[in-house]
């Protein structure tokens, strides 16, 4: 079973940045569609971006612009760049395939955006 990491998170104001990283177990990692989602307080979790194998992106409509979801294949990992943070965005953010494996879902990690 593959089980992915995310780090990265962390408390950061309105219009700030942050970076996540995910890493995966497993030798297939590159020919994985990857995905990130996030479960804000009092929401079901919900998909934000994905990465095919070959590199082709797709955003939640109120990320576009703002995130940039991309991967190195030689790493087994697959990153987050989110700019012009809003509270909006507070939430656990987690990796996994897409679509997502039952069971690989990691512990995530906690971004918060608040003055």
């Amino acid at each position: 079973q593959v089980q992915f990491v995310e780090s990265g998170g962390g408390l950061v104001q309105p219009g700030g940045s942050l970076r996540l990283s995910c890493t995966a177990s497993g030798s297939i990692f590159s020919t994985y569609t990857m995905g990130w989602y996030r479960q804000g307080p009092g929401n079901l979790r919900e998909f934000v971006a994905r990465i095919t194998s070959y590199g082709a992106t797709i955003y939640v409509d109120s990320v576009k612009g703002r995130f940039t979801i991309s991967r190195d294949n030689a790493k087994n990992t697959v990153y987050l760049q989110m700019n012009s943070l809003k509270p909006e965005d507070t939430a656990v953010y987690y990796c996994n395939r897409v679509p997502p494996m039952i069971g690989s879902w990691g512990q995530g990690t906690q971004v918060t955006v608040s003055s």
